[in-house]
């Protein structure tokens, strides 16, 4: 089901199975993240009382204060929710709605456009089904779990029917951009989830609040969507939902790595895409390949105590949140790395080259990547999602390639691209990636050289 640890290491008292050491140097990745804000509701994951889940709103005439964050959308924004909700009572099946509600404070009317927008359940839309490690997933149509399929769509700049192109905000009026059920009733057990990513532009300045409320009833006694009126009472009137989460260890802990609490994200973080064009160096145009026999990676959604050696953490700062929620975006959940990389073979021999997305065993200081042999493969999936390749094969023939990947912890992968590089020949790849929800960092992407025959 959803409800996952974040990061969290083996108890240091079960036994560890075997290891492979690679001697991979992590490199740290160029660029850096933007700054677009991104409205973060992921705590509490299981939701089991109604309440705000998180709203930037301005806390003035609010019954309770501290729910709101007062914090203004303007321009680009993301909104990402993932939540999930438990049957209150065996008699008690009624639908958990969620519901994301825009206000508008200006005296003038507010345009919100939908870029990308994708909303799924785990049960049935996304179920989390056993995989192969490895499936091409052209046509979007592989994924386990909703969050797998809903970076899926928004990796290729889908918007789901439901989502309407743009909405217009009356001066002083709200609207709802989302409202939309978890139901449990046909499920055993009645648990059920929802993963929502969307990316907006406004014309104005925006409040926002994601916020829960269980079905309401028809006079015939049939469940219906709470309406807008309802919503807004909630915002007014109500109380942050529960049951909460485990707050997280404090910024400066010196915890051993396995006692370490990240949290769960509600608020507003900076950063939805790391863009970059990766090279030998901040004035070099080429990323030279390793040398024969050799390999290198660079770290996807590194994290403290997981920075694998690079003295990077690429995890989303958050500019305003609840007390007992995450310091940080740890997880990077619906961030998009967005890398180009302009390989470029400098030697006189003909070389193979791969590129390979692995799981290594989360550390901080590395002198290799760890993983665990095939044999002793570790129970705990940290990744299930789609990536995407770009690029001319050895024909010159031009390439787009959709890989789906579940890997387990410690799992070192396979090749996803295969390149035949002449002496002195370059070769331009693109790498894609919206960081899935129900995963676990770190990873890394991976160029190796093979050795010489």
């Amino acid at each position: 089901m959803l409800i996952f640890p974040l990061a969290q290491a083996l108890p240091p008292s079960l036994p560890q199975p075997p290891e492979i050491v690679q001697m991979q140097v992590v490199r740290p990745l160029p660029g850096q993240l933007n700054r677009v804000p991104v409205f973060n509701s992921n705590s509490p994951e299981l939701v089991q009382t109604e309440g705000i889940l998180l709203s930037t709103f301005p806390p003035q005439n609010k019954q309770h204060p501290a729910a709101h964050l007062n914090f203004l959308f303007d321009g680009e924004f993301d909104i990402f929710a993932h939540h999930a909700f438990r049957a209150l009572a065996p008699d008690n099946l009624s639908s958990l709605y969620l519901g994301i509600i825009v206000y508008n404070p200006s005296d003038r009317p507010v345009t919100l456009e939908t870029l990308q927008a994708a909303s799924y359940l785990s049960q049935p839309d996304a179920p989390f089904i056993q995989l192969p490690s490895v499936l091409d997933n052209l046509q979007g149509d592989v994924y386990a779990g909703p969050g797998s399929r809903a970076m899926s769509d928004i990796l290729r700049g889908r918007r789901q029917d439901s989502f309407l192109p743009q909405i217009v905000i009356p001066p002083q009026e709200y609207r709802m951009v989302m409202n939309l059920p978890i139901p449990v009733a046909t499920l055993e057990p009645p648990l059920n989830g929802r993963s929502t990513l969307m990316r907006l532009r406004s014309d104005g300045r925006v409040y926002v609040a994601s916020l829960a409320l269980l079905a309401r009833r028809n006079a015939d006694g049939s469940d219906r969507p709470p309406d807008l009126e309802e919503w807004r009472s909630l915002l007014e009137n109500g109380e942050l939902a529960g049951a909460r989460d485990r707050p997280p260890s404090l910024r400066d802990n010196t915890l051993p790595t396995n006692q370490i609490v990240y949290g769960r994200v509600a608020g507003v973080a900076r950063g939805d895409r790391w863009q970059a064009q990766v090279t030998d160096s901040s004035t070099s145009t080429e990323l030279s390949i390793p040398a024969a026999g050799a390999a290198f990676s660079y770290g996807l959604s590194t994290l403290a105590r997981g920075r694998l050696g690079s003295r990077q953490s690429q995890t989303a700062p958050i500019l305003v949140r609840y007390p007992d929620t995450a310091y940080e975006a740890h997880g990077n959940y619906g961030i998009e790395y967005d890398l180009t990389l302009p390989l470029y073979n400098p030697t006189t021999q003909t070389q193979i080259v791969t590129l390979t997305v692995q799981t290594p065993i989360k550390e901080d200081r590395s002198e290799g990547l760890r993983f665990f042999d095939s044999a002793g493969q570790s129970s705990q999936t940290f990744f299930r999602g789609t990536v995407r390749f770009r690029y001319n094969d050895d024909r010159g023939l031009p390439q787009t390639r959709y890989f789906h990947l579940v890997q387990r912890r410690g799992q070192q992968g396979e090749p996803l691209v295969t390149l035949t590089m002449p002496p002195s020949s370059r070769r331009l790849v693109e790498f894609n990636f919206l960081y899935p929800p129900d995963a676990t960092p770190p990873q890394v992407l991976t160029i190796q050289t093979e050795a010489e025959q």
